[in-house]
């Protein structure tokens, strides 16, 4: 099955960044491999999105302002359960620049998530509160983009909770497997994985668009 890109379709690239890529803090396996991969995809898009993590030093996210933790341990916070991460996408460091292999000149929107110290974001629409929002839901709807397709960094987290929220807020929505990568903590994947096909998001492949 081939699926057809219109000019009313939109591209969520998702945290292509240093810090997630081979050698940064928290790199995803083969992370980089996604790169050449999205970029093709891109050139399908009339409408591309990026999204790009965005923390200050001191995030409540990080296991070093957890003393006694360690990386990958999870706490509970206000909003919930929180996975503790190695420092990562500081802002205004090399970390959290999204990938200059990454060649996209006709995306129109960055979105960043994840700067408001107290609270994490995962999804490209709302902060880990569950009431926070980045805009991005409004500039869709503005634009009457309502098909949506979903790569990059990392599937289990970022890609699947945006994918998530797409669909919670009525938009048609597919992940495209191929074009990104998880990080498979504990289960991680398998669990996101269950939770979208529960959601009715579409998991495709790279072929499924490029042909």
């Amino acid at each position: 099955m081939t699926f057809d890109i219109t000019p009313h379709d939109v591209l969520i690239v998702v945290d292509v960044q240093n810090d997630f890529l081979p050698g940064g803090s928290l790199a995803v396996p083969s992370g980089d491999e996604i790169v050449p991969l999205i970029n093709q995809l891109a050139r399908r898009f009339t409408h591309v999105v990026l999204t790009q993590d965005w923390h200050p030093a001191d995030h409540i996210s990080f296991a070093s302002q957890h003393p006694g933790t360690q990386p990958f341990q999870t706490i509970e916070l206000p909003y919930g359960t929180q996975v503790l991460w190695p420092d990562h996408c500081v802002w205004d460091t090399h970390g959290a620049q999204i990938s200059a292999d990454l060649d996209i000149p006709h995306a129109q929107l960055t979105i960043r998530k994840g700067y408001n110290r107290g609270v994490d974001s995962y999804s490209g629409f709302q902060e880990a509160d569950r009431r926070t929002r980045t805009g991005l839901g409004g500039y869709l709807a503005e634009r009457r983009l309502a098909k949506i397709y979903v790569a990059g960094l990392a599937t289990d987290f970022c890609v699947a909770w945006t994918a998530l929220d797409a669909a919670e807020a009525g938009l048609d929505v597919s992940v495209i497997e191929d074009a990104s990568r998880a990080i498979d903590s504990n289960g991680s994947l398998q669990q996101a994985w269950t939770q979208m096909g529960a959601a009715g998001i579409g998991r495709l492949m790279s072929r499924d668009i490029l042909g």
